[in-house]
């Protein structure tokens, strides 16, 4: 037995002394190769605009430098891409860009943003050009704005319309025995609507609906101006799938080329003067980005916006590229406002809302800061619920004609498992020394005064929200609430209500941002700096993302969202400002 105890021992150590190593040879690669990657673009280059990974404007930075040696060498954000698009339009060594079987992650605010920058670059007399083996909408919007559009033999196209649709789990409920107690404020907070329906209310299809058809119509009409296609066209092809072969497609003026790869690569050679046997220059859109970051122009002025991002849904704690944090958020606003050289700042939102106290705390914050210097936001893909919650008090808010916002209307959700307890011969008894001593427990019934008291809470935080909105946007109380009750809302339609005051992306805000502070020249700052400590940035590596990458294969991205949606209501707590419901519009 000790013998075999001395193996292990032996086994174990040399495991530890070849972990050590391994890391010790990264850290040392890291502390001294991280400078010496340097991208170089050639003369009479294509950038490739590959977006696949690229699915957050922001893509972070951290306090601990050892987290930002061990971060993925080249993280790029959407603002970073549109900032090196920009760029490339002044860059003589670069020639065009070529969108190349692009899987696209982007929402479809992103994609207008990158759409507008693409249109802009096209001013230049450079190229664009899109080749696809397939067309989802969402990839065929931006691509629409290239100067030649190809696509496979054998390939195909959708382009149908949008559509949404909801689950619904109230008869699950009563066949599980577990049930979700919900109480809302806000005849269109659809977020629970699932849980007490078994089909969707007029209410609820009344606002995705509208929702849906004004989307389209943005989409469509950015597409009938770069195609030469009517909208009424538009929708014809649409209503009888009438692009949906390569054929179909040219014929409809939707594409320019039916071709292989080969062909559309030889079809650049040719635009560059190339010739037929020689590779053309090219540069991945990842690549040039992080060449823009680090070695492109910097304005000289001492006067600075800075940029805080805030993506994702909006929990408690310190935040992430992924969540949004008081902590993070906080710091942020606190240091930019203290900064005598931060003139102004523009608030990017990408968020479906979440948790009302930190929506509060935020907005609390914005509040301060506005006193002090210029707050400008600008919306992304979503600006809904706590995510407006934190814009609503800033001078001017920009949006996409195609961003979601609005939703403004509180919920609360409880599971309740009694039911399914008392099937199974579980019984759950509480001893309390006073009547509201005890709290919410899943296996006991839901009281008529904990509802009460809870009801109570929810109009509380209603009310302070929708008076939060009507000071910020300078309306009465009844006019927030006739178009609140928890409705969402497209760009283009909360400029008409007034929840928006501009459409625009996040290069207006900083227009505007500029112009209410009375500066021209300036440089920007991006926010915020997460504060992450060594140990937790594991959670990134490969092998931590084994299971989660298994998963996904198994049951498809769809269904993934729909189990990673579910786990998240496990986490939730206190009253949320959440979006109306899980929008994902095909």
């Amino acid at each position: 037995m000790k013998f075999l105890g001395n193996v292990l021992a032996t086994i174990v150590g040399l495991f530890v002394f070849i972990m050590l190593f391994f890391f010790g040879i990264i850290i040392i690669g890291a502390l001294f190769g991280g400078d010496s990657e340097t991208v170089t673009v050639k003369s009479n280059s294509v950038i490739e605009l590959d977006l696949e990974n690229i699915s957050n404007d922001y893509a972070g930075k951290y306090t601990d430098p050892l987290i930002n040696l061990f971060s993925e060498g080249k993280n790029i954000g959407i603002s970073d891409v549109i900032d090196a698009i920009h760029q490339a339009k002044e860059d003589d060594d670069i020639k065009g860009i070529s969108i190349l079987n692009n899987h696209f992650t982007p929402g479809m605010a992103q994609s207008k943003a990158l759409r507008d920058a693409l249109e802009d670059f096209k001013k230049s007399g450079k190229f664009v050009v899109a080749y696809a083996d397939y067309y989802t909408q969402k990839e065929y919007y931006m691509n629409s704005v290239a100067d030649t559009i190809y696509l496979n033999p054998v390939g195909a196209m959708d382009f149908k319309g949008f559509s949404s649709e909801i689950m619904f789990f109230k008869d699950l409920q009563e066949k599980s025995g577990v049930k979700m107690e919900v109480i809302r404020h806000g005849k269109y907070k659809s977020a629970v609507e699932p849980f007490l329906e078994d089909k969707m209310s007029e209410a609820n299809r009344e606002q995705v609906s509208t929702l849906l058809n004004s989307v389209w119509n943005s989409v469509a009409t950015d597409i009938s101006k770069s195609r030469n296609i009517s909208l009424e066209q538009l929708n014809i092809i649409a209503d009888g799938l009438l692009a949906r072969t390569p054929e179909m497609a040219k014929s409809q003026k939707l594409i320019d080329k039916i071709a292989y790869e080969d062909q559309y690569h030889a079809g650049i050679r040719k635009a560059l003067k190339v010739e037929k046997d020689e590779d053309y220059n090219s540069v991945s859109i990842a690549d040039y980005a992080f060449k823009n970051m680090t070695t492109g122009k910097k304005s000289s002025s001492k006067d600075k916006i800075a940029i805080i991002y805030a993506q994702g849904e909006i929990t408690g704690g310190e935040g992430d590229v992924n969540y949004i944090g008081e902590g993070s958020m906080r710091r942020s606003l606190q240091e930019a406002r203290k900064d005598k050289n931060v003139k102004a700042i523009v608030l990017r939102v990408d968020s479906p809302g979440g948790s009302a106290l930190t929506s509060e705390l935020i907005w609390r914050e914005i509040e301060l800061t506005k006193k002090v210097k210029p707050v400008v936001v600008s919306m992304g893909n979503v600006a809904a619920s706590g995510g407006y919650y934190i814009a609503c008090n800033a001078n001017t808010i920009f949006a996409e004609e195609n961003t979601i916002t609005g939703s403004i209307g509180v919920f609360g959700m409880l599971p309740n498992f009694t039911t399914l307890t008392n099937r199974i011969g579980i019984n759950v008894e509480q001893v309390s020394t006073h009547k509201n001593a005890a709290e919410y427990s899943p296996f006991v019934p839901l009281s008529e005064n904990f509802r009460k008291v809870t009801q109570e809470g929810v109009e509380e935080v209603y009310t302070t929200f929708v008076q939060r909105v009507a000071a910020g946007r300078k309306m009465t109380f009844d006019q927030v609430d006739a178009i609140a009750q928890g409705r969402v809302w497209s760009g283009s339609e909360a400029v008409k209500i007034g929840l928006v005051d501009k459409i625009g992306g996040l290069d207006a805000a900083l227009k505007e941002a500029s112009i209410l502070a009375k500066i021209k020249d300036y440089k920007t700052e991006n926010f915020p700096e997460y504060e992450k400590t060594f140990g937790e940035m594991f959670a990134g590596f490969p092998f931590a993302k084994t299971k989660e990458s298994l998963i996904k294969e198994e049951i498809g991205e769809e269904n993934y969202m729909i189990l990673e949606e579910l786990k998240n209501m496990k986490l939730k707590k206190g009253i949320q400002t959440k979006m109306s419901f899980q929008m994902n519009i095909k």
